[in-house]
């Protein structure tokens, strides 16, 4: 964890009765909770088929829009986490996001642009034969779907404002930048404990490359664009 110095006084709080009565009580680290979570997932795996059913016996499949996705990723050991989730490592950010809508989406097709789920308001508006709001955040997938689109985004805002949510995350508030090869996570209340990562060299982020004079230019670069989004997400 030397590369994560942000986490070290969370990890000494982690060690706590407190902090070890809370995961015991979710199983962290064991293989009940892995069982537990694959459970719950063939849950909602069910209840997909349910709808499913449902929206063919209707006749409505084929011109239904269907989006799946998670709001978050999970923590299995990756980064020494686990229930904490809210963090800025891909394992949190990364979830599946897949999209059945057979009149403009042809089976298989992937994206590789940046999609988020702030897409998903903006693109339901537009099938739905409306107009966006040029103030809603986010941007509508159709003509990225249809091969149309200009300009797509090439980083995107990750936001964690620290609410306690577990005895051990003690002003964890961070505001990182993602882009297609980078990553900076910029930890509000934490001095000198930044992380940059290289996610072509270092897919893991295993290496935390902030202080690398190699890295100046990309760091100085991530810092800016960073201070744009925060500011373009309060609408400035």
């Amino acid at each position: 964890m030397r590369h994560k110095p942000a986490w070290r006084e969370a990890f000494a709080l982690k060690t706590s009765e407190r902090s070890q009565l809370l995961l015991r009580s979710v199983h962290a680290g064991t293989q009940e909770e892995i069982r537990c979570r694959a459970a719950m997932m063939a849950s909602v795996d069910e209840g997909v088929g349910m709808l499913l059913d449902a929206l063919t016996r209707q006749g409505m499949l084929e011109h239904t829009c269907i989006v799946f996705l998670g709001d978050n990723g999970y923590f299995f050991g990756e980064h020494a986490l686990g229930p904490e989730r809210r963090f800025a490592y891909e394992e949190g950010i990364r979830s599946p996001f897949l999209i059945r809508y057979p009149p403009l989406i042809v089976p298989g097709t992937v994206v590789p642009e940046i999609t988020l789920a702030l897409d998903i308001a903006p693109t339901c508006i537009e099938l739905a034969g409306g107009t966006p709001d040029p103030h809603i955040q986010g941007r509508s997938l159709v003509p990225l779907l249809s091969g149309l689109a200009q300009d797509w985004r090439t980083s995107f805002l990750i936001e964690y404002y620290s609410e306690s949510a577990m005895p051990w995350l003690i002003g964890m508030t961070y505001k990182a930048v993602r882009t297609t090869r980078y990553k900076l996570i910029h930890w509000v209340h934490h001095n000198d404990c930044d992380e940059l990562y290289d996610l072509e060299q270092d897919p893991y982020e295993l290496q935390n490359y902030i202080g690398y004079p190699a890295y100046q230019e990309v760091r100085d670069g991530l810092y800016h664009e960073l201070a744009r989004l925060v500011a373009a997400s309060v609408g400035l």
